[in-house]
C-alpha cells in the first residue's frame, strides 16, 4: 500500500497550493463532470438564465456510489446531474430514458435537512420541486420538442442542428437530451460566489454531511487508524472524464476471486482502506496525471515529488529537460552548438547546471515516486511501474542517463541538440514510425529501468536501431538522419565503459570506427563532385551504406572504385580539395591495425559513431566560422 500512501502524502502536502489558472485537487466527496447546460437561480430557488457550455469540466458532489456509478440503476449525483435525474418533468416530454428524479431528490433533500445544508443547495431543491426544468430549458432555447411537447432525439428541422445535439453522444442515431448535464449558479445578494463548484462553503458543507453518513467501520491498512470510515467503493475516471477503469475493485462475489480465501462479499478483509484516504489519494493521482504525465494512450507515467515541489520528467530528452528547467531561456535553442570540439563538455556543464536547479528546489532527503499505469481491459487498472527513490538518487541517476545516452541529435530543421533522445524516439527509432502501440508502450516500459535504476540498455533495442540507421534507403532524409543520431546515442550509452567522445577521435584505432571514418571520407568526396557537376543523386557510399555493414573490406573496393570519376572532376576543378581528401584517406588506411583493413566480418553500431564524428568534422556547421569570424571581429 505504499504508492496510496504516498499519494495521499502529497494530497496532504500539496492542498490549498494551487496556483491561479492551474489544474485544481479536486475536493474529497466531488467528481468531475463535463456539463453541458448552466442554469442560473435566485436564492429563492426561482428561474433567471441558462446557456449551453461546451462540456465544461466541473468539479460537483458526488457520493462513493455515484462517483462511479454503472449498471441498470445508476445513482444520482447530489446536486449537479443529468436532466433525467433533475427534471421532474423529463417523462412527461416524452423521456426516453428512466427517470431517476425521486432518488436524486430523495438525496437532495436528505442534505438540505440535515445539520450541514447549504443555502445554494436549497435553492436547488426549491427549483426542482417546481417540476418546470425542461419546460424552462424549452423556453430559453436550450432544449427543442417537436409539435407534440416530446423532446427530440434527431434534429428533423431545417438548418444546422443545434449546438446541444452536436455536444450530445449519439446512440444508435438518436441523441437524448435527457443526457445533458446540468450545472447550478445561485445569484445571493452579497455573496459574489455564484457558481456552486467554486463555492468552498459549499463544499465542505457536502464533504462533512457525505461523511456523516459512513456506517462502514473498520481498520484502514494505509495509515493504520482503526474504528475509521472505510471505504466501499473507489474512485474511477483517474486518467480522463471516460477512464471507467480502476486500481482498486472487488465486486467479483459470483466467481472464484475469494473463494476459499474470504468469508465477506466486499473485499475488506483481504484490505480495508479509509473514505478519505482513498479519496484523497485518487484526486492527487489524478491531479499528478493532468499536470505532468506522460502519456500513450491507456499507459500513462507520472514522476511526482511527493513534497510538491517540480521534479524532471524522466521522459523528455534532453533539450526539453533544459528548456524546462529555464536554466538556458535566454539560449537560442534552434542553434548547433558554437564549438564542433567541446560538445561534450558544453553539454555536461548544460546537463549539470539543469539538474542543480531542480536539486536546489528539493532536499536530498526528499521522496520522488514514478508510478505506470495500464490497462488491459476497460474496467481495470494495475500498476506496471513503481519506484520510490530518494531525490538525491533520483537527480543522479537522471543525469546518468543523459550523460550516458547523449549524442549529437538531428530532429529537423528547428530541433538540433546534444544530448538523450526521449523514450517514444528511441521506439520510432528502433521500430520505425508507424510502430505498434504495444510495441510502443512495451518499449518505454522496457526502457524505464534503464532511466530510474540505471540498468543497462537491452542490447536487442539497440542493434535493431543500428541495423535501421545503416538501411537508410526507404527512410526520408530528416527521419534517417534522427535515426542515425539516436543509434550512436543508444551504442555509445550500451558501451559507455569505452568512453567515446562526441567529437572525431583520430587516436581511435579500431576497425569499425576507422571503417565508419572511411565510408564518411567517401560520401564526401563523390558529393563535392556531384555538387560541383549540378547532379542530383545518392552517393555510391549511401547505397551501399547497408551492404557496407555486412562485408565492409569487400565492399569498401566498389565504393572505391565507383570514386574513380569524382576524383577526376575533382582533379580537374578542385585539386588542392581533392590532395586533402586522399591525404586523410591515406593516414586513415595507415591507421588499420593488422589485418584489420582486410577482415570483411560485419561492423558494429561502432562504425556508426566513426561516420557520424569524421562527416561531422568534414562538415563542419556554417555557424562554426559565423561565429569564428565573429568572435574575431569582437577581439580586433
Amino acid at each position: 500500500m505504499s504508492w496510496i500512501h504516498k499519494l495521499y502524502e502529497t494530497y496532504e502536502q500539496c492542498q490549498g497550493r494551487d496556483m491561479a489558472g492551474e489544474a485544481q485537487l479536486l475536493p474529497v466527496s466531488h467528481a468531475q463532470q463535463q456539463a453541458h447546460i448552466e442554469i442560473a437561480l435566485d436564492a429563492q430557488g426561482g428561474f433567471k438564465t441558462a446557456r449551453l457550455i461546451n462540456k465544461i469540466e466541473t468539479y460537483i458532489p458526488a457520493t462513493e456510489q455515484s462517483a462511479g456509478r454503472v449498471g441498470t440503476k445508476p445513482p444520482p449525483h447530489p446536486l449537479c446531474d443529468k436532466l433525467q435525474y433533475c427534471a421532474l418533468d423529463y417523462p412527461l416530454h416524452g423521456g426516453k430514458k428512466p427517470s431517476f428524479f425521486n432518488e436524486y431528490e430523495g438525496l437532495l433533500n436528505a442534505w438540505c435537512s440535515s445539520e450541514f445544508a447549504h443555502s445554494k443547495a436549497q435553492a436547488v431543491l426549491r427549483y426542482v420541486h417546481g417540476g418546470t426544468l425542461i419546460t424552462d430549458l424549452v423556453d430559453a432555447g436550450i432544449l427543442h420538442v417537436d409539435a407534440n411537447d416530446n423532446l427530440l432525439t434527431r434534429w428533423t428541422g431545417s438548418g444546422p442542428a443545434p449546438e446541444l445535439f452536436r455536444m450530445l453522444t449519439p446512440n444508435a442515431g438518436e441523441r437524448d437530451q435527457g443526457d445533458a448535464f446540468v450545472r447550478w449558479q445561485v445569484w445571493e445578494q452579497g455573496n459574489p460566489c455564484t457558481a456552486v463548484w467554486e463555492d468552498t462553503s459549499l463544499q465542505k458543507a457536502w464533504a462533512w454531511f457525505d461523511a456523516s453518513t459512513k456506517t462502514l467501520k473498520g481498520l484502514c491498512m494505509v495509515t493504520g487508524v482503526g474504528e475509521t470510515a472505510l471505504a466501499e467503493n473507489h474512485p474511477k475516471r483517474i486518467r480522463h472524464a471516460g477512464d471507467g477503469a480502476k486500481l482498486i475493485s472487488a465486486n467479483d462475489s459470483s466467481g472464484y476471486t475469494f473463494r476459499g480465501r474470504f468469508t465477506d462479499k466486499t473485499g475488506l478483509q483481504a484490505c480495508g482502506v479509509g473514505y478519505e484516504v482513498t479519496q484523497k489519494a485518487h484526486n492527487a493521482l489524478r491531479w499528478l496525471i493532468h499536470r505532468q504525465a506522460y502519456r500513450n494512450d491507456d499507459q500513462v507515467i507520472v514522476t511526482w515529488a511527493v513534497a510538491g515541489k517540480d521534479v524532471p520528467d524522466p521522459f523528455q530528452d534532453s533539450l526539453a529537460l533544459f528548456l524546462s528547467a529555464e536554466e538556458i531561456s535566454q539560449a537560442d535553442t534552434q542553434s548547433p552548438p558554437t564549438n564542433v570540439g567541446d560538445v561534450g563538455q558544453a553539454f555536461s556543464l548544460r546537463l549539470n547546471r539543469a539538474i542543480a536547479g531542480y536539486r536546489a528546489k528539493l532536499a536530498p532527503t526528499d521522496d520522488v515516486v514514478v508510478l505506470g499505469l495500464d490497462s488491459a481491459t476497460p474496467g481495470r487498472m494495475a500498476i506496471s511501474f513503481y519506484r520510490e527513490l530518494k531525490s538525491s538518487n533520483f537527480f543522479e541517476r537522471l543525469q546518468t542517463w543523459h550523460r550516458r545516452s547523449a549524442w549529437m541529435q538531428n530532429f529537423g530543421a528547428n530541433r538540433q541538440f546534444i544530448g538523450a533522445p526521449s523514450p517514444r524516439d528511441v521506439a520510432e527509432a528502433a521500430f520505425g514510425r508507424r510502430v505498434d502501440e504495444k510495441l510502443r508502450k512495451s518499449t518505454v516500459e522496457r526502457l524505464l529501468p534503464c532511466i530510474i535504476d540505471g540498468q543497462r540498455l537491452p542490447r536487442d533495442l539497440m542493434n535493431s536501431t543500428v541495423r535501421r540507421a545503416t538501411n537508410r534507403v526507404g527512410m526520408a532524409h530528416w527521419e534517417w538522419e534522427k535515426t542515425l543520431g539516436i543509434a550512436c546515442a543508444l551504442f555509445n550509452s550500451y558501451f559507455h565503459e569505452r568512453d567515446y567522445q562526441m567529437t572525431l577521435e583520430t587516436d581511435r584505432l579500431s576497425r569499425d570506427y576507422l571503417y565508419g571514418r572511411l565510408l564518411a571520407l567517401a560520401e564526401h568526396i563523390e558529393s563535392r563532385a556531384i555538387y560541383l557537376g549540378g547532379e542530383k543523386r545518392d552517393t555510391t557510399a549511401a547505397k551501399l551504406m547497408q551492404r557496407f555493414a555486412d562485408r565492409p573490406a569487400s565492399t569498401w573496393r566498389t565504393i572505391e572504385l565507383a570514386l574513380t570519376p569524382a576524383k577526376s572532376r575533382l582533379r580537374a576543378k578542385q585539386a588542392g580539395f581533392l590532395h586533402k581528401m586522399e591525404v586523410l584517406h591515406d593516414g586513415i588506411v595507415a591507421s588499420f591495425q593488422g589485418d584489420d583493413f582486410l577482415d570483411d566480418r560485419k561492423l558494429t553500431g561502432e562504425f556508426l559513431l566513426g561516420y557520424h564524428c569524421q562527416r561531422r568534422e568534414l562538415n563542419s556547421p556554417k555557424v562554426d566560422a559565423i561565429a569564428s569570424t565573429t568572435e574575431e571581429a569582437i577581439a580586433n
